[in-house]
């Protein structure tokens, strides 16, 4: 199905898990894709030689989302390569968790800057070709937790809910101008780090969820799809929840 036909987006953190999902789901649904890594350089060339099997253009760059300047210099190398940015997905994302009579300021001044900094740095350098466009469509990655919070990972939630205030106010600054922006909120996935975890964790956390089962990278690659579409144009401002029910 090529629901995002002639479209371009530009994914950070788009060489594992989630990202990775995203960029081979959007390049199947006839997107031309841009996305970041920051140290897995092999598993970034094999996504790009496999995603490219389906005749789009997916092209990976080796780039700090953190980082203010590394951000802007990638903008500008994906607009002279696609000629546009048509879908802003910020995935970019780290954990440090601790309690927080453990937690070193380090650990949190790292968290914030890879998951909220980076959500600033990406949508500061690429707005301005989306307002000459008047057209775009940035999806923030937030998570439940930024939504009810969860003990041992303040600064996780801290960032992500930022994420969640970043994203409505966005939407009100830019939405006169095409312009949407809406957040993801993740329950638990399976990813790498899901896949290390026994029986009994992975156990202890499906039963508190109504479907009764992980999500898979997938899910949230459908839903960014949808609210990257022509399909979610009236849609902006809103943080949607893919947790299976957790967070009801």
């Amino acid at each position: 199905m090529q629901l995002l036909k002639d479209k371009v987006a530009l994914i950070t953190g788009g060489s594992r898990g989630i990202g990775e999902a995203i960029v081979r789901q959007f390049a199947e649904m006839g997107c031309d894709v841009a996305f970041t890594y920051r140290s897995s350089g092999e598993s970034a060339e094999n996504i790009v030689k496999e995603a490219s099997v389906a005749g789009r253009n997916v092209k990976a760059y080796k780039s700090d989302a953190a980082n203010f300047d590394q951000a802007g210099e990638l903008v500008k190398s994906v607009i002279e390569d696609f000629g546009k940015i048509d879908i802003l997905i910020n995935n970019a994302g780290i954990t440090k968790d601790n309690l927080m009579l453990r937690m070193g300021e380090d650990q949190w001044d790292q968290v914030i800057e890879v998951n909220l900094k980076s959500v600033f740095n990406l949508t500061k350098h690429t707005i301005r070709h989306m307002l000459k466009a008047r057209f775009g469509s940035i999806i923030n990655m937030s998570s439940v937790v930024g939504v009810f919070g969860n003990a041992g990972q303040a600064n996780y939630a801290a960032s992500k809910a930022g994420i969640i205030g970043f994203t409505k106010s966005i939407a009100k600054e830019l939405g006169s101008r095409g312009i949407r922006c809406n957040a993801i909120a993740p329950g638990f996935i399976e990813t790498d780090m899901t896949g290390e975890l026994s029986e009994e964790v992975i156990k202890g956390y499906t039963d508190n969820i109504p479907l009764k089962r992980l999500g898979s990278g997938v899910d949230i690659a459908n839903t960014c799809a949808f609210l990257g579409s022509d399909m979610g144009r009236y849609i902006s401002g809103q943080t949607i929840s893919v947790c299976g029910g957790l967070n009801t």
